[in-house]
């Protein structure tokens, strides 16, 4: 986790309404101007007609579809696709929007199976891809493209494609629980909807989180985090059906861009003796998760190390000593578990400049992995449209795939124990929704909606969703009197019941 912050003109272009959809040239030839460089010829608006209208600004043309009015609205602006093979097919667009519609999405309607739907994000400035797989059964298809919006509320429309093929979806659903086992010793109990109290490994992978990601640090003050303590909520993940990230601080407890302390144990190593605890110390993590048949999916080489980790010996401007303890690590997770794939993990996922800069560097020094990895707080690191672009980027110009492994928003700013909330009233100005159940089962939703939209991505994991505030299960490992600063982003509320948020997952 890291702790970092970070009247639109409408010009109508010739606004045709109501033309009917003309025949298409071949089954799949697609839509017909996707791109709204002829008006609105080939689509059909409904409800508040004169909502939906073309102007000029488009994503890679001249022009773009835009829903917009000063008074609340419901619009929608279709397609039908004739001529169809079966199979399925899946639908790309490029979409922009300041968010927060009462219901705002693109879907795929009538297509003889039932209809599918991405919901439109708040993006920023930067348009967003948005991909939607569906299969087809009778032949045809509409594309939907719909606004439920309060007065003033906007979103644009671009490049909009339709052809055979299925997007990869979304294959990792994920939450990092690692504070778990210290929360329930101090009393936290988890409840479903609003049901009786349930195992939050159980309860999660109901609710379809595959996978659980667990922080390691090498010796906590207070026995959790460490190797025993790993091993057993591995058990329960691997009980539940969940595969297992892990995430190596190297450290005695947190780490991120801010701080990357050596565990005392090794605070007086040499270089090479430092490497060899760290390959030693990833190796027996990795080797016992396996032996217990518990093997982990995914490791990461330390958390947040946009800076470095383990300072100073591999601080970001000693890039020689951080690619030799990246490599000796990622050699260790090879030789401990072949199979698990090794991750690097940066912060300030939109960052991309910062991104480019670093993995540079270690491509350049042959620094091994398999996985990209950020963290996205959208009140921290700015709007998803950035996050997006980032990804996309990545991924093309390293050819691995992206995931993001953090990310969280608040349901309330209210405070349950004495520890002052790291997400406050300013955290929710800057992130854009409103600090409620439904604010955050919509950021939740939105990042995992832009993630799904980006080829070669991965998935989205939560931090920290069972962290409810319990005396004595405070942050600090080495102060029992620390208190929770992170209970209001839970997906559970004070009672411990499961938010509305914990249910996006299962429309991923």
């Amino acid at each position: 986790m890291s702790r970092r912050s970070v009247l639109i003109p409408f010009l109508s272009l010739g606004l045709v309404l109501g033309a009917a959809a003309p025949a298409l040239a071949s089954p799949t030839a697609g839509v017909t101007n996707g791109g709204f460089e002829t008006g609105l010829s080939g689509w059909s608006a409904g409800g508040s007609r004169d909502a939906s209208f073309i102007e000029a600004g488009g994503f890679d043309g001249d022009t773009r579809l835009t829903h917009y009015a000063p008074v609340a609205y419901r619009v929608e602006t279709t397609q039908a696709v004739t001529g169809l093979a079966r199979g399925p097919h899946t639908l790309s667009v490029r979409v922009r929007s300041d968010g927060n519609q009462p219901d705002a999405y693109v879907s795929l309607r009538h297509c003889g199976s039932a209809e599918r739907r991405a919901a439109i994000p708040r993006t920023g400035d930067r348009w967003v891809r948005l991909a939607v797989s569906v299969t087809v059964t009778g032949g045809r298809c509409t594309i939907v493209l719909h606004s439920t919006a309060t007065a003033g509320q906007w979103t644009h429309f671009d490049a909009v494609s339709f052809g055979p093929g299925a997007a990869p979806g979304i294959a990792v659903r994920g939450a990092d629980v690692s504070h778990i086992t210290k929360n329930e010793d101090h009393g936290a109990v988890y409840r479903d909807f609003p049901g009786p109290r349930r195992d939050p490994f159980r309860l999660l992978a109901a609710h379809d989180v595959n996978l659980i990601r667990l922080k390691v640090w090498v010796d906590p003050a207070d026995g959790y985090n460490d190797l025993a303590d790993t091993l057993a909520k591995a058990r329960r993940a691997h009980a539940a059906g969940q595969r297992l990230l892990i995430d190596f601080h190297y450290s005695d407890a947190w780490a991120d861009p801010g701080k990357q302390n050596k565990p005392a144990a090794w605070a007086s190593l040499s270089f090479a003796e430092l490497s060899q605890a760290l390959y030693d110390h990833t190796f027996t993590v990795l080797a016992a998760l396996r032996a217990q048949r518990t093997p982990a999916a995914y490791a990461q080489v330390g958390n947040e190390i946009n800076g470095g980790m383990l300072w100073p010996d591999g601080r970001w401007d000693n890039w020689g000593g951080l690619a030799a303890l990246l490599t000796a690590g990622s050699a260790a997770v090879k030789a401990a578990s072949p199979s698990t794939q090794v991750v690097l993990h940066l912060a300030e996922g939109g960052d991309n400049g910062g991104h480019r800069w670093w993995f540079d560097q270690a491509v350049a020094r042959g620094v091994p992995f398999d996985v990209i990895a950020v963290s996205h707080y959208v009140y921290w690191h700015g709007p998803l449209g950035a996050l997006q672009a980032n990804l996309m980027d990545l991924t093309a110009r390293y050819g691995k795939p992206v995931m993001v492994v953090e990310t969280a928003y608040g349901f309330t700013l209210d405070e349950n124990d004495h520890e002052t909330n790291i997400f406050t009233a300013a955290l929710a100005a800057a992130g854009g929704y409103p600090a409620t159940p439904r604010g955050q089962a919509d950021a939740l939703r939105d990042i995992l909606t832009v993630v799904a939209g980006v080829p070669g991505a991965l998935g989205v994991v939560y931090w920290e969703p069972t962290w409810t505030a319990v005396p004595g299960a405070g942050w600090d490992p080495a102060d029992p009197a620390s208190g929770d600063g992170w209970e209001n982003q839970a997906l559970f509320d004070d009672d411990g019941r499961a938010l509305p948020a914990l249910k996006v997952f299962t429309h991923f």
